[in-house]
């Protein structure tokens, strides 16, 4: 990791700031719980160019984080075989088969249990607890983590990348919105959910941060573990029955809760795009849905194929994991600077409209309530971003080749429907 001994601090400072990003999407999300997440607040605060742009960079960071959940999979099996770990063609190899498998479950439209899924949360959780316990009981070390923070403290370049990195880490905010339209009482229960997110999360990373710390020197953490830090935990714990214990549950759990991930991921990229075909910003064709599965099979299966093409460096360099991370901070700092602008920009421009979870605490601009935590949070995602596309070249490319595609996709689209691009085609329709 780009960190280094910092890692504690950067989760802390991103940590900090996915509170400021879960509180907006709390608000924006009880006034308009529907299926698009910051591409609807985007267009009902801006308009439909707007809302598109939101959109494709929030599908973009669905993408990278399917491929990076994928990615690490192979990490937490290498306990139980050792070339999936060490080998990067075998792991590029088993993670692109999963996605493969993973389009052709969606295709067919195999239902998720809810249970299944809530158990494996559940399981997940209990075991990153424990080992917090064990780690604060048997390896805590002030002096070492003191040590290992101040003697390879990083440079600032890497420090912020870090940061942007360190977002990874806090994904399930625009999943959780996206949900929001299948829920009963969004405008209640979304804003509930995500702030008990915020309080499981946080405390969970931090725990893992300072205990990893305590365990491995930062050079492993940032190389023999960086795709896998809690199996490297559970490793360096103390007691041989422990390790026993721990190393094979957190690789077969860390591994369904990532093929989990993976699989929301390709979720979510349906639901945005099908919302974004219903409001006439992406071609019908992308919201086709199969006539016997009654799946939207084309964006399923084109989005899958952009993965593994994503995914295809893998094969020749050891550093994919940071040039996914680059390119999820690309696409969710540009979802999350327009989800934050929108809420700014709904104060001022719609405060009759009600809201059922209202930010606080405010400022007043031109007689406006404007929410502190959105201009932070907006301020942050901003720089962030920048720190990434001036530093990070494969997200500079291909983050803005992916741009540029969507907006001549837009266009094209726009223009052969006769549609304006900037106002609202639902409104055109009814001139």
């Amino acid at each position: 990791m780009a960190a280094m001994g910092a890692t504690p601090i950067v989760l802390a400072i991103a940590g900090l700031f996915f509170i400021f990003h879960t509180l907006t999407y709390a608000e924006g999300t009880a006034m308009y719980p529907e299926a698009g997440g910051s591409a609807s607040f985007a267009r009902h605060s801006f308009n439909d160019m707007a809302g598109f742009l939101a959109g494709w960079g929030l599908m973009f960071s669905y993408i990278i984080t399917a491929a990076i959940s994928s990615y690490a999979i192979p990490s937490y099996l290498g306990h139980f075989w050792a070339p999936l770990k060490g080998s990067p063609p075998i792991a590029t190899s088993v993670a692109m088969c999963i996605v493969v498998f993973l389009m052709f479950v969606n295709v067919v439209g195999v239902r998720e249990s809810s249970f299944v899924n809530v158990f494996l949360a559940v399981m997940d959780i209990l075991t990153q607890v424990a080992l917090i316990t064990f780690g604060f009981l048997l390896v805590f070390d002030v002096q070492l983590l003191k040590e290992h923070i101040f003697h390879y403290w990083p440079g600032t370049g890497n420090l912020m990348f870090g940061v942007a990195i360190a977002a990874i880490a806090f994904t399930g905010v625009e999943t959780m919105s996206q949900m929001a339209e299948e829920t009963r009482e969004p405008e209640v229960r979304t804003p509930k959910a995500l702030i008990l997110m915020i309080v499981v999360v946080l405390v969970l990373f931090a725990g893992i941060s300072i205990i990893a710390l305590s365990a491995m020197t930062p050079q492993e953490l940032s190389s023999q573990w960086a795709t896998d830090p809690v199996a490297g935990i559970a490793a360096n714990l103390p007691r041989d029955w422990l390790q026993a214990f721990f190393r094979p549950m957190v690789g077969i759990l860390a591994a369904t809760i990532l093929l989990v991930a993976t699989n929301a991921g390709l979720m979510g990229i349906s639901r945005v795009s099908f919302s974004m075909g219903a409001h006439r910003q992406l071609p019908a064709a992308l919201s086709r849905v199969h006539p016997r599965f009654k799946t939207p099979y084309v964006t399923i299966i084109l989005f899958a194929l952009i993965i593994l093409v994503l995914q295809l460096p893998g094969f020749f360099y050891s550093d994919m994991f940071s040039r996914l991370g680059g390119l999820y901070a690309f696409g969710s700092m540009m979802a999350f600077t327009m989800a934050h602008l929108s809420i700014i920009v709904l104060r001022i421009r719609k405060p009759e409209v009600p809201r059922p979870f209202r930010l606080r605490p405010n400022f007043s601009f031109k007689g406006k309530a404007i929410p502190v935590t959105a201009v932070l949070g907006l301020a942050f995602s901003v720089i962030v971003w920048l720190v990434v596309i001036s530093s990070q070249t494969y997200a500079r490319y291909v983050g803005f080749a992916w741009i540029i595609l969507g907006l001549v996709i837009y266009i094209l689209y726009r223009r052969r429907s006769k549609l304006p691009l900037l106002k609202s085609a639902t409104d055109a329709d009814q001139i």
